[in-house]
C-alpha cells in the first residue's frame, strides 16, 4: 500500500470537489478552478511570508554586522540573531510556511491524478486527462502537450531569472558565498521534468499553481524587495 493512501480521506474530498465543479464546465476547467480557489484561501500565507521577507531584506545589514562581530563565536552569533529577531518581532522561519502548506495539497492532487479515477476519463482538446506525455499519438495529442509544457517552460524561466537574481542579492550580502547556491535557480525547471511523469490533468494543475505563484510573488514583490530564491523554485 503506498503511504499516500494515509490521503485517501483528503483525496476522496477533492475528487468529490472537482466532480461537482465538473456538473457546470468540462473537467479540466474544473481542475484549474478548483487549484485557483485553493491557492486563493492559502494567499494570506502567502502575504504573511511577504512581510516577514521585506522585514528580513531590511534586516539584512543589522544581520552581515552580527556575523561579521560573532563570526568565530557560532553560540554568541545564534543568540544574538534570535535576538534581534525577538526585539523585531520578524519570524526567521515565516517564508517557509506558505510551502509548508502547500506540500500536503500538492500531495492530495498528485494522489488524485495519478490513481484512476473518472475524472480522468474525460479530455482536454481530445487529450484523455489521465494521459501522460509517453502514450501521446498524432499532431492533435502532441499539440496539447506541446501547448502545457511551453507554459511550464515559461514559467520555470520567469522564475528562474528571478531566482537568479535573488541568488546574487543573497550572496553580495555574504561574505561567503553559499554551497550550491549557483544551481538553485535552475530548479525553477523542476516542474517541466516533473510533468514528463505525470498525466495532463496533473500537468494542467502544475501550470495553473505555477502561473497563480507566479503572479502572486509580482504583486507582493512588486516593490523590488528580492524574491527568496528558495521560494521560486517551489
Amino acid at each position: 500500500m503506498s503511504v499516500l493512501a494515509v490521503l485517501d480521506p483528503a483525496v476522496a474530498l477533492a475528487h468529490a470537489v472537482v466532480a461537482a465543479v465538473a456538473h457546470l464546465v468540462p473537467t479540466a476547467p474544473a481542475i484549474v478552478l478548483f487549484t485557483v480557489a485553493v491557492r486563493l484561501a492559502l494567499h494570506p500565507l502567502a502575504r504573511a511570508a511577504a512581510r516577514g521577507e521585506k522585514a528580513r531584506a531590511r534586516l539584512a545589514p543589522k544581520v552581515a554586522a552580527l556575523r561579521r562581530r560573532h563570526g568565530d563565536r557560532p553560540e554568541r552569533l545564534r543568540e544574538a540573531l534570535a535576538e534581534m529577531y525577538r526585539e523585531e518581532r520578524v519570524s526567521p522561519f515565516a517564508g517557509c510556511l506558505p510551502l509548508l502548506v502547500q506540500v500536503p495539497f500538492f500531495s492530495v492532487m498528485y494522489r488524485l491524478f495519478t490513481t484512476p479515477n473518472d475524472l480522468l476519463d474525460d479530455t482536454l482538446f481530445g487529450v484523455p486527462l489521465g494521459l501522460h506525455v509517453t502514450g501521446a499519438h498524432g499532431a492533435g495529442q502532441w499539440a496539447v502537450f506541446g501547448v502545457l509544457f511551453a507554459g511550464l517552460a515559461v514559467v520555470g524561466y520567469v522564475n528562474f531569472r528571478r531566482a537568479r537574481r535573488a541568488a546574487a542579492a543573497t550572496a553580495a550580502a555574504q561574505s561567503a558565498p553559499q554551497p550550491g547556491a549557483g544551481l538553485l535557480p535552475y530548479l525553477s525547471f523542476g516542474s517541466v521534468l516533473f510533468a514528463a511523469l505525470v498525466p495532463v490533468a496533473a500537468v494542467l494543475y502544475l501550470l495553473t499553481a505555477g502561473v497563480w505563484s507566479a503572479a502572486e510573488r509580482a504583486w507582493l514583490y512588486r516593490d523590488g524587495t528580492p524574491v527568496p530564491a528558495a521560494a521560486l523554485v517551489a
